[in-house]
This record gives structure tokens, C-alpha cells and sequence, in this order.
């Protein structure tokens, strides 16, 4: 069966500040970001999907150096949430922000101002997930039809947002949302559970 390789990118300067950065700041990954990722060990991926945004190529990129340039697909729906008002600034910009506050009471629930909703992220994120898996499945099925062995694997590189969206949904054991908070460059190895749609999450540091 198929594993994929889920990964958040590496920091970036607004990680390092703490601040909310969404679909609208595409930023580079940082030095201290690119020494992170240099000399982790990740298994090579037959597949390699990103967000668009410039911190998750670079970070691929890094990850996966052999990996063909023009066969990684970018993927749209994978980009982080638009957080709307809130777009890089972080806790201390928006102390005493009433909107701020307010996402604060809801628990995150409230739509960001100006922003996206969380049912709107969550809904592109797992559909853009479900399409990889079908996508993925069609591969490894051609991949053993050729006379191949061995596991085909997928990777995913994408943001913490992305990765809460696709394994509170997804993730076994099952856990809720912030349960899957991971630091930059860390993520899942994903394994079919079987007879499911659910994947079992094993934490890579």
C-alpha cells in the first residue's frame, strides 16, 4: 500500500516573529529555515505535491534535491488559510484588536475578518487531499503493473494549517484539529488503515 509523506515547510521570518502567515504572504523560507531542513533523511517519493506558495517549494525542493523540478505538482487548494485582518501580525500587533478578541472567545471558529472561514479552508484542503490519494492510487497501481516492488510513496508539502485540516479528518488515532499542530519542517508518515478511509500518523521530527 501507497504512503505519503506529509510535511509542513520549513521557518520562515514571519514563523520566527509569530506571525499569521496565510495565502497572502509569500515568503521565502529563512537562513535559519534552510539550515533546519539541510541533512534531514526522508524516504525518495515517486510523487511530490506543494502548495504554491514559495515556502513549500523551497522546502521540497530541499528535502527532495533528486526529484525532477518540472513533475512536482503544485496544488492550489493546499495553500494556507487567508487569515483576512489578520495577515502577518502577530498576538502583541493585534492586542486589543476587537475582532481579534473575538476569534479568540470563538476558539477559532469565527471566519477571519476580511479572510476565510474555517469551513471553507478545511473544505478546499480535504478535497484537494482526496484528489492526491485518487491520484496516488492510479500511480501505485501502474507503478506494480510495471514490474515494480517495494512501497510507492507520495509527499505532501504544505502548511500546519493544511496538515490539521487534512488529519482531523483523516488521521488515525483520531484526534481534533490543534491535536496535529506540527513545528516547520517536522509532519507525517501516513500508512492506509485498512478497510478505511483513515491513515495512521506516525509524527516525523
Amino acid at each position: 500500500m501507497a504512503e505519503l509523506i506529509l510535511i509542513r515547510h520549513g521557518k520562515t521570518a514571519g514563523n520566527l516573529l509569530g506571525r499569521y502567515i496565510g495565502s497572502r504572504t509569500d515568503e521565502p523560507l529563512c537562513d535559519e529555515g534552510r539550515e533546519g531542513l539541510a541533512g534531514k533523511q526522508l524516504p525518495e517519493v515517486e510523487r511530490l505535491y506543494v502548495s504554491p506558495m514559495k515556502r513549500c517549494v523551497e522546502t521540497a525542493e530541499i528535502l527532495w534535491p533528486g526529484f525532477d523540478r518540472k513533475k512536482m505538482q503544485k496544488v492550489t487548494d493546499l495553500r494556507e488559510c487567508d487569515f483576512g485582518d489578520f495577515e502577518n501580525k502577530n498576538y502583541k500587533e493585534l492586542s486589543g484588536n476587537g475582532d481579534y478578541q473575538a476569534w479568540i472567545d470563538s476558539n477559532g471558529t469565527l471566519p477571519f475578518p476580511n479572510g476565510e472561514s474555517m469551513d471553507a479552508f478545511k473544505s478546499r484542503c480535504l478535497e484537494a487531499f482526496a484528489r492526491i490519494v485518487e491520484e496516488v492510487s492510479g500511480a501505485e497501481q501502474e507503478w506494480i503493473a510495471s514490474g515494480k516492488t517495494g512501497i510507492f510513496r507520495a509527499g505532501i508539502v504544505v502548511h500546519g494549517g493544511t496538515i490539521m485540516a487534512i488529519l482531523e479528518q483523516y488521521g488515525y488515532p483520531k484526534a481534533a484539529y490543534f491535536d496535529y499542530q506540527v513545528k516547520n519542517g517536522c509532519g507525517y508518515r501516513l500508512t492506509p488503515v485498512e478497510g478505511t478511509r483513515l491513515w495512521n500518523c506516525l509524527c516525523l521530527q
